[in-house]
C-alpha cells in the first residue's frame, strides 16, 4: 500500500445523514419543550381570529352582514377558513403537532419520572461545610433521632454510618408529568367531542317550534362518528321571547336582559314543561345544551296578488342592520303571485320617528312604535325555481334582480307602514299589507362528550402548573461525630435559594432544640 492510500485510510470519514438520521431530528426537534411551548402559542394565536370573527357556527346572521356589506371581504375570510377557525385546515394541523409533540415529552419524563421516585437520596457529602447552606452545633442527637425528626417533616430519609440523607419536593416533577397530561387529556377531549359530538344552529320565531332533526337545523355541523339517529329527540316551541332595555342615562338602549319562554318536550312521549332560556342559562337534556346566541324582530307580512289572492302571508326574519336601535332589513318574496311573482326590500324601524330631511330612522331598539319602510317593490321573476339556492335574506342573485321590473322605487315608496295598514302597488300588481311583530331568536345546540373530561383535564393542568411552581427541591444532609453535628442543604431548583435560606434555618433548630415545625 502506498503512502497516500495510507494517508487517505488514516483520514476521518465524513458521517452520512441519511433519511433515518432526518427522521430522528425530526422527532426529537418536535418533541422538544422549546417546539411545545410555540406549538401552545401558536395555537393561542391561532384562537384569536375565532374571537374577531363571527364564526358560521355562532353568528350566522354577522357572516352573512359581512358578505352583504363587504363582499371581498368576506371572500378572503373565507379563503383562509376564518369563518371556521376551530374547524380550519390550519388549526387542526398545530392541534395535531401540539398532540404529537406532548406525546413525546411524557413518554421520556414519564421514565425519567419513575426513575427519580425509586432512586434513593444519595450519601451525605464528607465535607457538608462546602454546601450553600451550612450550620453546626453540638449536641446528643443520634442518627436514628435525627432520621426520625427529619422524616416527620416529610422528608424522604436514607441513614449511614453517621450520617444522615434526606430529600423531598418530589411533587415538583409530578406536578410537572401531570400538567403535560392534563394538556393532552384537553386535545384528547376536544378530538372526542368533535369524532361524536355535534352542533347546529337554528332560527325560531315566536309561535314556531324545533324538533331536535337534522332536517330542522338551518346549519347542521356532525362530527364524523355522529349520525341522524344519535340526536336527542326532544322539541320545543317558543311561545314568547322578551328583551328588556335600558330607557334612561348614558346608556340607552343598552340590552339588560333576554329571555325566551318555551314549552318542552323532553322526549317524543314525555309530557310539556315550561322552560325560560337565557344567555347564560342553557336549556340541557341528557348532555345535549341548547344555548341562546342572537335576537331580532320578525315582521308579520301579507301579500295579496294581482288576481286577488294571498300569496304570501307570515313572519319575516329581517337582518339587523343597526345593533344599537335594532334598524333591520328585511326580504319578502312572493314566488306563487299571479300573474307574476312579487319581491319587496324593506327596512324594519321598531322605533320609528321622522327626521328633518323628510326620512325615518328608529329612535330607540325596543319595540315603541313599529314601522316598515318600503325601500323598493319589484316583479318578474325570482329565480327561485333555477336551483340555485338563494340567501333568504338577499331577493334575487345580482344578474336576476337586472331582469326584474321595479314597481316602486325611491321617491315614489310609501311613508313607512304601522300596523294594519297596507299599500296597494301600481299597475294592479298586488297589494302588500304589514299585519304585526313578530321576533325570533337563534340558538346553537351542541352535543360535546368531551365537555366534563375537558374542564377536569384543565382543573388539573391549573393545580398541577401550581405545584411546579410552588415546591422546591431541596436535599439535607446531616453528619454526625462524637456530639459535633453538621448540617448542610442546597436545592435542586434553580432561583429558589433565598426561599430555602429560612426554611433550612428552621431545619437546625429542629434538629438542635427538637422543635416539631417545619415550614
Amino acid at each position: 500500500m502506498s503512502v497516500q492510500e495510507l494517508e487517505q485510510e488514516r483520514r476521518p470519514r465524513q458521517a452520512g445523514f441519511g433519511a433515518t438520521a432526518w427522521l430522528r431530528w425530526v422527532w426529537r426537534t418536535l418533541t422538544s419543550m422549546r417546539t411545545a411551548l410555540i406549538l401552545l402559542f401558536l395555537l393561542a394565536l391561532g384562537s384569536v381570529p375565532g374571537s374577531l370573527v363571527p364564526q358560521r357556527g355562532v353568528e350566522p346572521d354577522k357572516v352573512a352582514r359581512i358578505y352583504e356589506q363587504d363582499p371581498t371581504l368576506a371572500e378572503w375570510y373565507d379563503r383562509f377558513q376564518l369563518f371556521e377557525v376551530f374547524t380550519s385546515a390550519w388549526f387542526a394541523a398545530i392541534y395535531l403537532l401540539l398532540f404529537a409533540s406532548l406525546i413525546g415529552c411524557i413518554i421520556p419524563r414519564t421514565a425519567t419520572y419513575l426513575r427519580e421516585v425509586r432512586r434513593k437520596p444519595p450519601a451525605a457529602p464528607k465535607h457538608l461545610s462546602r454546601l450553600p447552606h451550612f450550620a453546626t452545633f453540638e449536641a446528643d442527637l443520634g442518627v436514628q433521632q435525627a432520621a426520625q425528626r427529619l422524616r416527620k417533616a416529610r422528608f424522604r430519609v436514607v441513614t449511614g454510618d453517621g450520617w444522615v440523607s434526606a430529600e423531598k419536593g418530589y411533587l415538583r416533577e409530578t406536578g410537572n408529568l401531570f400538567f403535560h397530561i392534563a394538556l393532552l387529556g384537553i386535545l384528547l377531549a376536544i378530538g372526542a367531542g368533535s369524532l361524536y359530538g355535534y352542533r347546529g344552529n337554528v332560527l325560531v320565531v315566536e309561535g314556531d317550534g324545533f324538533a331536535n332533526t337534522v332536517a330542522a337545523y338551518d346549519r347542521y355541523i356532525p362530527g364524523s362518528q355522529v349520525s341522524a339517529e344519535s340526536l336527542e329527540p326532544f322539541s320545543f316551541q317558543l311561545t314568547d321571547f322578551k328583551v328588556a332595555y335600558q330607557v334612561t342615562g348614558d346608556k340607552r338602549g343598552q340590552a339588560l336582559d333576554y329571555s325566551a319562554h318555551l314549552k318542552v318536550n323532553d322526549s317524543p312521549g314525555a309530557s310539556t314543561r315550561d322552560f325560560e332560556l337565557k344567555v347564560n342559562t342553557p336549556l340541557e337534556i341528557n348532555g345535549t345544551q341548547t344555548y341562546l346566541i342572537g335576537n331580532g324582530y320578525a315582521p308579520v307580512f301579507k301579500v295579496t296578488d294581482g288576481k286577488g289572492q294571498v300569496a304570501f302571508e307570515g313572519a319575516v326574519p329581517c337582518l339587523i342592520e343597526d345593533k344599537g336601535t335594532m334598524t333591520s332589513g328585511c326580504v319578502v318574496k312572493a314566488p306563487d303571485a299571479q300573474p307574476s311573482q312579487l319581491g319587496f326590500l324593506m327596512r324594519f324601524l321598531p322605533t320609528s320617528v321622522p327626521l328633518t330631511d323628510g326620512t325615518y330612522a328608529s329612535a330607540f331598539p325596543g319595540e315603541l312604535n313599529p314601522e316598515v319602510q318600503l325601500i323598493g317593490a319589484f316583479t318578474g321573476d325570482l329565480g327561485l325555481r333555477s336551483g340555485r339556492p338563494q340567501s333568504v335574506y338577499e331577493l334575487a342573485p345580482p344578474e336576476v334582480m337586472k331582469k326584474l321590473t321595479p314597481l316602486v322605487m325611491g321617491k315614489a315608496a310609501p311613508k313607512p307602514l304601522a300596523a294594519g295598514q297596507s299599500f296597494d302597488l301600481p299597475q294592479g300588481a298586488g297589494k302588500l299589507e304589514f299585519v304585526g311583530v313578530k321576533e325570533w331568536m337563534t340558538i346553537q345546540i351542541a352535543y360535546d362528550p368531551g365537555r366534563v373530561p375537558a374542564l377536569v383535564s384543565a382543573a388539573t393542568a391549573v393545580v398541577a402548573i401550581a405545584l411546579s411552581l410552588m415546591i422546591r427541591r431541596r436535599r439535607v444532609f446531616v453528619r454526625i461525630d462524637q456530639g459535633k453535628v453538621d448540617v448542610g442543604g442546597l436545592t435542586r431548583t434553580e432561583g429558589s435559594e433565598a426561599g430555602f435560606a429560612e426554611e433550612f434555618a428552621d431545619i437546625v433548630k429542629v434538629l438542635s432544640a427538637g422543635e416539631k415545625h417545619v415550614r
